[in-house]
C-alpha cells in the first residue's frame, strides 16, 4: 500500500460502518462491509479560499509554468476542494473548458420565464462529454497509485474518455497507461465506439447489457489487478464535483434554484450533491439548490424505487431489502434497459445509495421521461444552437415535464446539464429528424429533395431578400 498524506481518506458511506482507510489503498468498496466509499478531506489541515471568487482569478491561464497549465483545467483550478493529491502528480487534457450558456429562447419553449434558465454544455470536453472531469481525477490517482493498466464498463462516453486520458497519462517508466474497455454488443453509440478504437483501446464486446459489462469490469479488476474507471471509483466523483463548480462560477458564484441531471449510473448526481454539502460545510455558500435526476422510462431503477417503493437515504439507514427484492423481481422477470438515449441505458445503477444521498441532501425529486420526449427534448436543444447526445435530451424533457406539473415554478432559476455533445450520436438525430425513429416527431427538420436545377432552387427557398 502506498502511504499517503492524512489530509484526505477513504471512508465508507454505510452509516453503521463509516469504516476509514489510506488514500493509497486500492479500494472500490468498503472491505468490511461492501458499501460504497467517499473521498473525505480534514478540512482543518488545508487552506480553503474564504471565497469562491479566488476560482475564477484563475481562469484563462494556459501557458507558462505547470501550475498555469492547470489552471486552465476546469477540475485542477479548484483543487483546493478535492486536495487528495500534490499539484506535480495532477494529470489534465485540458478538461472542463466549459461555460453556463444563457438560453431564452429555448426558455420560451418551456415556460420559464426569460433569463431564468441556462445550460451547462460539458460536450464541450475534449472527449465531448463531461467523463472528462472525473477521468483527470480518476487518473490523477491511477498514476500516483503506479498502475500501468485501467479498465472500465461503458455505454459509450466512458470509453471514450478513458481512452483518451490513457494516451495523455504516463506511467512512472515513461509508457502511457494501456486502455482496456468493455462495451455491450450493439449498445453503443457508434461515434462513441469510435473515439475507444482510435484512441487506441482494448475494446471488448460482451454479449450482454452494460450491467453484464460491469460485472466483467469488476472482476478484472479484482482478479486482474485492473485500475477501475467507472463511477464506483470514488475519486471519478471528485472530478465531476467541478461541474457545480463551474455551474457557480458562471452564476457568479450566486446558487441556482434548480440542478436537473439524466440519471444513468448515478455519478453526477451522486457528485453534485457532495460537492454541495461541502461547500455549505464550508461556509462558501448558504443555501443547497433542489435537485431533479431524470430517468428513461426503459431505464428507470431510481424513479420506481423512490416514487414507486418509497426508498429513501434516511440519513444512511437505507432500506436495502426493498432495492435487493426490486432486483430480483428484474431478474425474474427478465426486465432489462432499454431507452433510445445509450448513456443512461442502466438498470442496475453502482451510485444508488449516494445519489439517494444527494436527493436527500438538495431536497431532490426523481422523473422519468420516455424516448419521445427525449428526442424532443434534444432537438429542441439543437433548434436554438447547442446540439447535445440524446441522454441530454433527457434534461430539458424533464424540465418541461416539472413545469407542468408546477414542481418547478417559471421563475426559478434552472440549470440543465448537457452530458455529451450532438456528435456522440449522430444516427439519432439523422433518423429523428428523417423520421426513421418516431414517428411523431415534433420538432423534425427533415431535408428536402430537389432537382439540380436553379429555378427549382429559388421555389423552393424564395427569392432574393
Amino acid at each position: 500500500m502506498l502511504a499517503m498524506p492524512d489530509i484526505a481518506f477513504q471512508q465508507c458511506i454505510g452509516t453503521d460502518c463509516a469504516a476509514r482507510f489510506d488514500i493509497g489503498q486500492i479500494l472500490f468498496s468498503c472491505p468490511e462491509c461492501g458499501s460504497l466509499l467517499d473521498v473525505r478531506y480534514d478540512w482543518s489541515r488545508t487552506e480553503v479560499p474564504k471565497s469562491l471568487s479566488l476560482f475564477g482569478s484563475r481562469r484563462g491561464t494556459s501557458s507558462g509554468n505547470a501550475e498555469a497549465r492547470l489552471n486552465a483545467s476546469g477540475v485542477w483550478r479548484f483543487r483546493e476542494l478535492l486536495p487528495f493529491c500534490p499539484l506535480d502528480d495532477m494529470v489534465t487534457a485540458g478538461e472542463g473548458q466549459t461555460q453556463l450558456q444563457h438560453a431564452d429562447a429555448l426558455a420560451g419553449e418551456l415556460g420559464v420565464d426569460a433569463g431564468r434558465l441556462f445550460l451547462q454544455y460539458e460536450g464541450f470536453n475534449p472527449s465531448g462529454s463531461f467523463k472528462d472531469n472525473g477521468m483527470a481525477a480518476a487518473f490523477t490517482m491511477a498514476r500516483r497509485l503506479g498502475c500501468t493498466r485501467v479498465a472500465c464498463a461503458s455505454t459509450g462516453n466512458t470509453s471514450a474518455s478513458l481512452a483518451m486520458f490513457a494516451r495523455h497519462t504516463k506511467t512512472k517508466s515513461g509508457a502511457s497507461m494501456e486502455a482496456i474497455v468493455f462495451v455491450g454488443g450493439g449498445k453503443i453509440a457508434l461515434g462513441k465506439l469510435a473515439q475507444a478504437l482510435d484512441y487506441g483501446a482494448t475494446t471488448i464486446q460482451i454479449a450482454g447489457d452494460f450491467d453484464a459489462c460491469m460485472r466483467i469490469a469488476e472482476q478484472t479488476a479484482d482478479q486482474l489487478g485492473l485500475y477501475l474507471m467507472n463511477s464506483v471509483n470514488p475519486f471519478r466523483l471528485e472530478g465531476q464535483k467541478t461541474i457545480m463548480y463551474r455551474v457557480l462560477e458562471g452564476l457568479n458564484w450566486e446558487v441556482p434554484d434548480w440542478i436537473i441531471v439524466p440519471g444513468g449510473n448515478l455519478g453526477n448526481s451522486s457528485a453534485f450533491g457532495k460537492a454541495f454539502a461541502e461547500l455549505r460545510e464550508l461556509g462558501l455558500i448558504d443555501r443547497i439548490p433542489r435537485l431533479a435526476i431524470i430517468n428513461a422510462a426503459g431505464a428507470n431503477t431510481l424513479c420506481q424505487l423512490v416514487n414507486e417503493h418509497g426508498v429513501r437515504y434516511n440519513g444512511g439507514r437505507v432500506d436495502t431489502n426493498r432495492i435487493e427484492g426490486y432486483y430480483k423481481k428484474m431478474n425474474a422477470e427478465g426486465t432489462r434497459a432499454k431507452t433510445v438515449a445509450s448513456a443512461i441505458e442502466i438498470g442496475r445503477p453502482v451510485n444508488l445509495i449516494k445519489a439517494l444521498r444527494s436527493l436527500e441532501v438538495m431536497d431532490g425529486v426523481v422523473e422519468q421521461v420516455n424516448d419521445a420526449e427525449i428526442l424532443d427534448g434534444k432537438a429542441l436543444v439543437g433548434k436554438y444552437g447547442y446540439g447535445c447526445e440524446p441522454a441530454s435530451g433527457a434534461s430539458v424533457a424533464g424540465l418541461r415535464k416539472l413545469i407542468d406539473e408546477k414542481m418547478i415554478a417559471p421563475s426559478d432559476r434552472v440549470v440543465c446539464i448537457l452530458t455529451g455533445h450532438a456528435l456522440k450520436d449522430p444516427n439519432a438525430t439523422i433518423d429523428y429528424h428523417s423520421g426513421a425513429r418516431q414517428k411523431h416527431a415534433r420538432f423534425a427538420n427533415p431535408p428536402t429533395s430537389c432537382a439540380a436545377d436553379f429555378d427549382a432552387v429559388a421555389r423552393l427557398i424564395g427569392g432574393a431578400r
